[in-house]
């Protein structure tokens, strides 16, 4: 039988502080004399209403959540947040539902993919609730990451249990506990990379929202031309604070704590930092020897977009699909590498790539001596059975759902780089797509509604690294 009663407790205490956020749009519409007003007034008492019932009707003495509460309530509160977050966009100016669902899935979910344009002269309110989705979406996933998923082991990320991915009764304060010092330290990263927009030319209000946006690895603008509209000095701040978004925020943890940065002693974190060196060098070559640009400008762009794309951020700085077929098969491959796990980055993460690479070597080994015993280790753990098989089933599915998605969009009369790259940038939270029509130069506005929920809903479940939400309808599921 479903334990309903915490479900409905936790998702009530979500939507209050969905709520409570919404009345930083407001006050800004009320600063700046906005028609958005009355649009995040009736969102937040309708959102306020709804969240008061669900934790009154929810109220326990005992709330205890076992495995198959836990897949439920992560899936349930991104797709219910969803749809009370977007109905300020609804009332703003008569955008459709769709659109606004769409918008506001991308937001939570820190894709940046988006279907508004005019950015430049959009109400200040409408934009910093932007901002705001795509941070608060970043510290959630971040906790999820750390907290949730390894103990659900969802796609090899059992690696990364602690004493924290426990849900018993002792490891509850914990859970809290470490989830507040990310907060912390979430915030601190926040303020420093809006210190340094600001350093870099941004206005204020440009470097709040740039700055939640790119901790976030979100990737939402407050211009059309997203960051070509700022100075060089606040693209070098992108991308280190991209790339930092990155990084595993337990990471700043810990280091904090122990008074010591050892970011070389985590296998992920040295070989996210050699991969995006690697890229970012060889693609600045190619800029400077087939572009006719200046060493400076082609290791500037090769890195920003580089790091953009790996961490799933989306910035758009220059059309990089203009930089020929190498350059857009490279950024094809870049769309699903990600970044490090326990990051606000989506994509298939590099812990991933470099099992898959233990195991081969692991089988190579095997070949040539078949009565060997070998066991491959990753940080000083054993990939064990398990974590092999969550992290095929994984891949399968991740492959699986762009190609379903991927036949979507095609039968809603997309061209095919349009359907492809829009399935891949959806599940692996990207944002930009390649080709004219969703590529770094384009945006969404112009494609189909169903074409919107299809990506909305691969976005969730890129988000969600698809086996949280595909566990969900398996038969047995439901049986006990």
């Amino acid at each position: 039988m479903l334990n309903y009663r915490p479900l409905l407790f936790i998702l009530g205490v979500f939507l209050s502080t969905l709520t409570a956020f919404m009345f930083i749009p407001l006050l800004f519409a009320l600063l700046y004399g906005e028609e958005t007003v009355g649009a995040f007034m009736i969102a937040s008492l309708v959102t306020g209403t709804c969240a008061s019932a669900c934790m009154h009707q929810g109220q326990s003495e005992n709330i205890r959540l076992n495995i198959r509460d836990m897949f439920l309530l992560t899936s349930l509160t991104w797709f219910i947040v969803s749809l009370f977050a977007a109905m300020p966009f609804t009332l703003y100016h008569g955008i459709n539902y769709t659109d606004a669902f769409f918008e506001t899935m991308s937001g939570i979910t820190t894709t940046g993919s988006t279907v508004l344009s005019g950015l430049d002269t959009m109400d200040h309110s409408i934009l910093i609730w932007r901002s705001l989705l795509q941070w608060l979406g970043g510290i959630g996933f971040i906790v999820m990451a750390v907290a949730i998923l390894p103990f659900l082991n969802v796609g090899g990320m059992r690696l990364f249990r602690t004493e924290s991915s426990d849900w018993s009764d002792k490891a509850v304060p914990r859970t809290q506990d470490m989830a507040k010092h990310l907060f912390y330290v979430y915030i601190i990263l926040t303020v420093c990379c809006c210190l340094a927009y600001h350093v870099a030319g941004m206005n204020w209000f440009q470097a709040i929202n740039h700055a939640m946006t790119t901790l976030s690895t979100g990737g939402y603008s407050t211009s059309d031309s997203s960051m070509a509209a700022f100075s060089k000095p606040a693209h070098w701040v992108g991308t280190i604070f991209m790339a930092a978004g990155g990084l595993p925020l337990l990471m700043f943890v810990h280091s904090l704590s122990q008074r010591s940065l050892r970011i070389w002693d985590d296998a992920q974190v040295k070989g996210y930092f050699i991969f995006l060196v690697f890229v970012s060098c060889s693609l600045a070559f190619w800029l400077y020897h087939g572009h006719d640009m200046t060493t400076a400008d082609a290791l500037r762009l090769a890195s920003f977009n580089v790091v953009s794309v790996v961490t799933t951020t989306g910035y758009g700085l220059t059309d990089y699909t203009a930089w020929g077929a190498v350059a857009n098969v490279a950024f094809l491959f870049l769309m699903f590498a990600g970044s490090c796990s326990g990051s606000t980055s989506g994509g298939i993460k590099i812990f991933r790539f470099q099992i898959a690479i233990a195991i081969m070597r692991e089988q190579l080994k095997q070949q040539f001596h078949p009565n060997g015993i070998f066991k491959e280790r990753y940080n000083g753990r054993p990939i064990t059975e398990d974590i092999v098989r969550s992290l095929v089933t994984f891949i399968l599915l991740f492959m699986l759902v762009i190609v379903l998605l991927s036949v979507i969009l095609v039968s809603t009369g997309l061209d095919p780089t349009t359907s492809f790259t829009g399935a891949v940038t959806a599940v692996t939270n990207v944002g930009p797509g390649l080709g004219p029509v969703i590529g770094p130069a384009g945006n969404f506005s112009s494609l189909p509604d169903i074409a919107k929920w299809s990506l909305a809903i691969g976005m969730l479940l890129g988000r969600l690294e698809i086996l949280t939400v595909a566990v969900l309808f398996h038969p047995n599921f439901w049986k006990y």
